[in-house]
């Protein structure tokens, strides 16, 4: 994968990967509004499998928000995810807490470049592929990178969070 040029315009997602030095590539597709998945719609679009194109969920684990990066095939397990923070609850975070909090619109939520940092979860299954697709920071742009290179730079948790 080639290291895209920092260009003017560029997300804080992919000025984040540029700052280190990570090797990514951004997907670009038209997005329709209409799409009632985002993250089915990018897969699609860009011709991926599902199984490699994560979407980025904000959830209330105990009262701190937590990042879950699960695949679009499937939906995220609320109970995992609070085991692997060690936490007892999990619910959906309100969408304008992740919005304000993240600096990014639903649907384009990143799980990296955020406004406020939150710990982060990724699920496991991502180390099956040597690339996963993620948001790049807004509706019709994705990021692909190695799992390795995102649980580094988000110091994420790996679990088994996604569900069928």
């Amino acid at each position: 994968m080639a290291k895209k040029p920092k260009k003017s315009g560029g997300t804080p997602a992919t000025v984040a990967l540029t700052a280190a030095g990570t090797d990514f590539t951004v997907h670009a597709y038209d997005h329709d509004p209409s799409s009632p998945s985002y993250g089915e719609e990018a897969a699609q679009a860009l011709g991926v499998s599902p199984a490699r194109v994560f979407k980025t969920l904000v959830a209330d684990v105990d009262g701190e928000l937590t990042v879950a990066v699960v695949p679009v095939a499937g939906q995220l397990d609320l109970k995992a995810l609070a085991a692997a923070v060690g936490g007892k609850r999990a619910t959906m975070a309100d969408p304008a807490a992740a919005e304000r909090t993240t600096g990014y619109v639903r649907g384009g939520i990143s799980p990296l470049g955020q406004r406020r940092r939150l710990r982060t979860v990724l699920d496991a299954s991502a180390t099956d592929h040597p690339t996963i697709c993620v948001s790049a920071g807004r509706r019709g742009l994705e990021v692909e990178l190695s799992p390795q290179d995102l649980t580094s730079l988000t110091s994420a948790v790996l679990a088994s969070i996604g569900r069928a």
